[in-house]
């Protein structure tokens, strides 16, 4: 079923939600940053946790369009979202509070998931971006052409990172626990679509921004730490309007489960394949307005059978967790909580730390235990919205619990988010096939069947043993940077400059050679895509060398072409490929302007015009849409010429070499010394430097221009 958009209701509704407070708030100062070398991207939050609607705070809860916002997975293709919101708790018993005076059974901070409190809650002293090098310059026709110029502003640059990004995040809480939260990222094509969070929890006794110290620092008790998440997706099936499925965006029929040797259980996940570590994930469960729920597994599009948008798998698995304070040993029993929570109740509506009866009961979820049976495990094959009654959905919640921090004491845990699922050229062939019944299929794991909702349902759970394989590399990771010391194999870095230039009849791409001098460089490859860069890339050009050019003749006029460039090393390093060249981060040089073939080449010098002739700055957006301050445009040149543009009493102001073998070719009104040209006449004088199209070497012209300012 598609959605019809209501323009007049939705605004009365918007109005209406914003008059009656369903806003969320961060109180303090908040600071954004992002993480985008991989193929999964996320934006985090200085306040220790990515509260809903947290990174824009826009008053959304009808339009929805910000509240699934977090885990972008795969990040080049719009609406691919994967988490509503998460929440950090600390708790702890009997804790004398130096604010009120007053003894609390149960003193519980937060970050999220509905609110963070940055001035006397959990309070940030640091918040900074680290990167292995800096991002390229990225330029399309001279603009630059890069959502990494706005996004990926770095602090700090580390030549020695074991990632490719780092966040450093440092906290101080009211419980007097301060907080140093470091994510990793990797751009590596098997290792970017995880991060790897090191929570280190100390008992310092500071328990406000003026870094006051509880007198005397008490020793904290019974110290539980939950990490909350609300997963939700198919957000690009709402975007597109193919769905009118209530709830979907914030994760009404999410599926909860949680697997390994600590849960109560046997240690396998959902498909009973034996696992040896702790983990929690969530997946899309169908929805009682689909067709049906063998229809509705992947969430497909009924209407034009084009993709699933509910594929991807995501979750956590814990990679370390210190037995206690004087035990630095990974201790299997942590998580001791694994319990999955309603999204609208359940203490979810933010945390006010001087109300007993809300930490106290907030504390109980908090420290649980393992249900005995998981939501999953509950759900089995149902429709998910349907089963419970919270409306927001059911939740993870996992709990680190049992620790005492004496005055100096910290704790560590460290776990890795991950997203996994069928990637997008394989996601559409199976819907195609699926969409049109295209029996026999062929199953992933052997054989074939005529039944087409178990061959779709098959592939989409193939989802989950890619989120297994992900699991055990984050965890390889772990063992290699935490006990070897060592990080895992680096791809070559990008060239720093990447430069799109179109012609006449030709896109002209050059880059830098910064790095060639890599032990391991073997060549770069050139991917494009055309109409849209959310659309499939395609690698046209490769070579094992050092060159630094290529010119694309192939593209058609009148289409956008869009464009990235990765350097790759010899396949000698791969650590799960043998073989198979790593290559760097395609997000590094990703282009988010279009490349298109400019007019072509005059044929003579009859064509040749100067326009707006007369410039006039006070009717410069009238004037043949060429808004952009002084710029005038010069069309029907010859394929290659110089332009020269004097005086009338003859002074040279400017040369231009025109080479990109078009027709256009546009000038700023700056001279060679970068200074405005006054009003007044101007004389271009044009000369073939090179035969084409008609025109021989030398030949040359002149027109004359006014500019009033």
């Amino acid at each position: 079923m598609r959605m019809k958009k209501k323009p007049l209701l939705v605004l009365f509704l918007f109005l209406l939600f914003q008059n009656f407070g369903y806003t969320q708030v961060t109180t303090g100062p908040k600071e954004i940053k992002w993480m985008m070398v991989g193929d999964l991207q996320n934006w985090f939050a200085n306040g220790g946790a990515e509260a809903e609607y947290g990174r824009r705070e826009r008053i959304t809860a009808v339009l929805q369009e910000d509240q699934n916002d977090g885990l972008r997975y795969r990040a080049q293709y719009e609406w691919k979202q994967h988490c509503a919101s998460k929440a950090l708790h600390i708790g702890t018993t009997n804790f004398a509070d130096p604010v009120t005076g007053e003894t609390y059974p149960h003193k519980v901070v937060a970050a999220g998931p509905r609110a963070v409190n940055l001035l006397n809650q959990l309070m940030p002293y640091e918040f900074k971006l680290v990167g292995k090098y800096d991002h390229p310059k990225v330029y399309v026709d001279g603009v630059p052409a890069t959502d990494m110029e706005y996004r990926d502003k770095l602090d700090e640059i580390n030549l020695d990172l074991i990632a490719d990004r780092m966040i450093v995040n440092k906290l101080h809480s009211s419980m007097g626990v301060d907080i140093t939260r470091k994510i990793l990222a990797f751009s590596q094509q098997n290792h970017n679509n995880y991060f790897i969070y090191e929570y280190i929890f100390k008992n310092t006794g500071i328990y406000d921004r003026e870094e006051h110290i509880m007198e005397p620092v008490p020793t904290l008790n019974d110290v539980v730490f939950h990490f909350q998440y609300r997963y939700a997706f198919a957000k690009e099936s709402i975007e597109e309007e193919w769905c009118a499925y209530s709830g979907i965006n914030w994760g009404r029929n999410a599926v909860n489960h949680c697997v390994g040797p600590n849960v109560g259980r046997s240690n396998t996940y959902f498909h009973n394949i034996p696992v040896d570590f702790n983990a929690q994930y969530s997946w899309y469960g169908p929805h009682s307005q689909s067709p049906g729920w063998d229809e509705d597994v992947g969430h497909p599009d009924h209407d034009n059978g084009t993709i699933m948008s509910g594929v991807g798998f995501v979750g956590t698995v814990t990679l370390h967790a210190d037995k206690a304070a004087d035990n630095k040993e990974n201790d299997r029993n942590q998580p001791t909580t694994t319990k999955f929570l309603g999204a609208d109740r359940d203490a979810q509506s933010g945390i006010d730390q001087y109300n007993k009866e809300h930490m106290t009961r907030l504390y109980q979820f908090c420290t649980a235990g393992h249900p005995e049976q998981t939501h999953a495990e509950q759900v089995v094959e149902s429709f998910a919205n349907l089963w419970g009654d919270d409306a927001g959905g059911y939740i993870q919640g996992q709990g680190f619990t049992g620790y005492t921090l004496e005055p100096g004491d910290s704790v560590r845990i460290v776990l890795a988010e991950a997203v996994a699922g069928i990637d997008r050229p394989l996601n559409r062939v199976i819907t195609y096939n699926w969409f049109n019944n295209l029996a026999p299929f062929t199953l992933p794991v052997g054989g074939t069947t005529n039944d087409r909702n178990e061959y779709k349902n098959e592939c989409v759970w193939t989802g989950e043993d890619s989120l297994m394989q992900t699991f055990r590399r984050a965890i390889d990771t772990y063992n290699k940077i935490y006990n070897e010391n060592k990080s895992i194999p680096q791809p070559p870095p990008p060239p720093d400059e990447f430069f799109v230039e179109a012609g006449g009849n030709q896109i002209t791409l050059r880059w830098s050679n910064s790095a060639e001098d890599w032990t391991y460089f073997n060549g770069y490859r050139i991917y494009r895509t055309e109409g849209d860069p959310c659309n499939i890339y395609q690698m046209i050009w490769s070579c094992d060398n050092s060159v630094n050019e290529y010119i694309d003749t192939s593209p058609k006029r009148g289409f956008d072409y869009y464009y990235y460039i990765v350097t790759k090393d010899d396949g000698s390093q791969n650590d799960y490929q043998t073989g198979i060249p790593l290559e760097s981060s395609k997000f590094y040089t990703m282009t988010n302007l279009p490349a298109s073939l400019k007019r072509e080449a005059g044929k003579n010098f009859d064509d040749l015009r100067i326009v707006p002739n007369p410039y006039n700055i006070r009717a410069r957006k009238m004037q043949f849409g060429l808004d952009t301050p002084d710029r005038l445009a010069f069309y029907g040149l010859p394929p290659y010429c110089v332009i020269k543009i004097y005086t009338e009493r003859g002074d040279l102001v400017k040369t231009i070499n025109h080479t990109d073998t078009s027709g256009d070719e546009l000038w700023d009104s700056l001279t060679s010394s970068e200074q405005l040209v006054v009003s007044g006449l101007y004389i271009a004088y044009f000369e073939v430097t090179k035969d084409g199209d008609g025109f021989k070497k030398g030949e040359n012209t002149i027109r004359k221009f006014v500019i009033i300012r």
